[in-house]
This record gives structure tokens, sequence and C-alpha cells, in this order.
């Protein structure tokens, strides 16, 4: 048998406790929400840039733009996306192998664009690509030594014998034109390093730690005075031509028309010539 509570009893504490702990709860609740909200505003905003930043994670937000492009696109697609901030972007720069790579193992993106036809073809007939590629730019190779020349290298010839000569790799777009400028050329190539991408080539001989590399025009360009470029006769006669297109499935088809759109623009032309890059 339970005793009654007379009127004037004074209210027994614990359900003001439970009432109190159900509001500290609801506000809590609310202050998260908000919070959520906030964080997922400021991260589709501005632009993101760096390898991985996307592969895979599928974690695109409404209004930003996931975009996979060739490393020797970095500056110039930063700077296209600095001049677009109504598109907010996030970068993946890789070589454009690896990125077909990426997508076919069920990485998600908005954009691609590739430093060759040849990876492009590739992408579009494993069903990746939405639409017809649009060329956009085109680069050429030349040859670098680090600032002085310590190696005294003059071309891609005898000089280049027991000196440590970096490349990319079979297969990476300007790989494959190394391949064939050296066919052109008739002459047989021995690096001592053969890398993914053309901008750790370029690194390689900007720290010293190789003789000469063979890279793109722009690659040269983006390192000033840390290097030396040799001229290579009859290399701009092996041109690499740079598609763009909308990537099957993108997320936000679009955000990504939209920076296609700035990058075959005249603003987006002069901006990738301003870094060295030839227009299509």
């Amino acid at each position: 048998m339970s005793a009654s509570r007379h009127p004037e009893d004074p209210v027994p504490d614990h359900p003001r406790r439970t009432v109190a702990t159900a509001l500290a709860a609801l506000a809590a609740a609310l202050l998260a929400g908000c919070a959520s909200g906030a964080s997922t505003g400021q991260s589709s905003a501005g632009t993101s840039s760096g390898a991985g930043t996307s592969s895979g994670s599928g974690t695109s937000s409404a209004g930003t733009v996931t975009i996979f492009a060739a490393a020797s696109l970095k500056d110039a697609f930063t700077q296209i996306a600095k001049d677009h901030p109504e598109t907010p972007v996030r970068f993946s720069f890789d070589g454009s192998n690896t990125l077909v790579d990426q997508l076919a193992g069920g990485a998600r993106a908005d954009v691609f664009a590739s430093a060759d036809t040849k990876n492009m073809d590739s992408a579009t007939a494993k069903g990746l690509i939405d639409g017809t590629p649009q060329l956009f730019a085109r680069n050429v190779l030349v040859l670098i030594v680090p600032k002085g020349n310590p190696a005294k290298i003059t071309g891609l010839n005898d000089t280049l014998t027991g000196k440590k000569l970096v490349v990319c790799a079979a297969g990476v777009p300007c790989g494959n034109a190394t391949k064939t400028l050296a066919q052109q050329l008739g002459v047989t190539l021995t690096p001592v390093s053969e890398e993914t991408k053309v901008t750790d080539v370029r690194g390689k001989v900007e720290s010293g730690e190789a003789d000469a590399g063979v890279v793109y025009a722009t690659d040269a360009k983006a390192s000033g005075a840390k290097v030396e470029t040799v001229a290579v006769p009859g290399a701009d006669k092996v041109v690499n031509d740079y598609p763009i297109a909308l990537v099957e499935g993108a997320p936000n088809p679009a955000g990504a028309r939209a920076f296609i759109d700035a990058v075959r623009s005249p603003g987006g032309t002069a901006v990738l010539t301003s870094y060295g890059f030839r227009a299509p």
C-alpha cells in the first residue's frame, strides 16, 4: 500500500531532475543540428586541393565539384578554381592512368581531366565518361637539369651515360610521350627511376637527387630558377592533347559542367597559357 502525499508536502526531487534532463537533451540535440548545418556549409565553400582528398570517399556535399585531374594541371586548375569561387571544388591530382584506375574501382568524381587522349579513351571504353570529352590544352616535353647543370648534360645523348636520369613510367602520359620521343630520336634511355607522376620527376631534379629529368614544358616553367632547360630537337613534335569530360554518374553534374565551361572559356585558356600550356 502506498502513502498519499499531502498538498502542502514538498514535491519529490527526482521528477524535477527528470524534466531538467529531458530539456538539456533537447537543447543539445538542437545545438548539434545547428553545428552540423554550419559545418556542411563551410566545407562546401571555397577551394580545397591535394591528392587523395576525394578518392572513393563519396563525400561531395551539394555544390562541391570533385575533380580528378592530371598532376601537371595542379597549378593552372587551382588558379582557375580561385577565379571562379562560385563553383567550389575539391581536387585529386595524380597520374592520369592512376585516376582512371580509381574511377574504375568505384571512386566518385564529377570531372576527369587527362594529360593525354589515350587514358581518356580508356576511361570512355570502360563506361566511366558521360558524353564526348573536349580538348582544352596541349603540352610538350623538355629536358631539365638542376640549376648550374652540374652533370654537364647537353641533351638526350651520350652525355647522359652514367648519369642519373629520371622519367615518367610507361602508362603515364608523360612516360608514353617520352618513349615516343626516344623512338623518334633513335636513342635508348636508361633511367635510374620511373615515376608515376610528372611532378615527382620534377621534384627529384629540383632537389638535385637526379641529374636530369624529362618533364612537360609546364613543369619546367613551374620550377622557375630551380632548374635549367636543355633543348631537345624534335621534342615539340611529340604533343600531348589534354581532354576533359563529365564523369558518368557524377554526383554534381551541374557543377561539373560549370567547371568544364570555366576551363574552356577564354579566361581559362588564358590561365592555362600563362602556366605554359598551348591552346588546343
